[in-house]
């Protein structure tokens, strides 16, 4: 007797067509350039530092902003500073929030890597 499970061929497999689903070392700055942003380097991009309350229960993270890269390297410098600040932190909105405050080391630490960097408020 016939299961009553039907085979399946391998025209009903739902395909992407010529898109490309997956890329392993991906393109550098397709995504920015998609968005309109344009990557600068370093010593152009004027950083501001500030720890903030706002919006967090009373926890106070370091909010860098000011950026003009692309997600993917801000995922990447925001790595570093974690390990260098012993603590977590995450991208939003082009800009990086570092849990406590870390406002003079996250200084320090941007101006060594080659950013202009300022602490903002107070």
């Amino acid at each position: 007797m016939a299961s009553s499970k039907s085979k399946r061929n391998a025209s009903d497999s739902k395909t992407s067509g010529n898109r490309i689903a997956y890329q392993e070392f991906g393109t550098s700055n397709d995504a920015a350039v998609e968005r309109g942003i344009q990557e600068l380097p370093p010593n152009q991009q004027d950083l501001r530092v500030q720890a903030s309350r706002k919006g967090r229960k009373g926890k106070t993270v370091t909010v860098i902003s000011g950026f003009q890269s692309s997600p993917e390297t801000l995922t990447k410098l925001l790595k570093q500073l974690k390990g260098q600040c012993g603590s977590g932190g995450t991208v939003k909105d082009n800009t990086i929030e570092i849990q406590g405050n870390h406002t003079d080391k996250l200084v320090q630490i941007m101006i060594k890597l080659g950013y202009k960097a300022k602490v903002s408020g107070g």
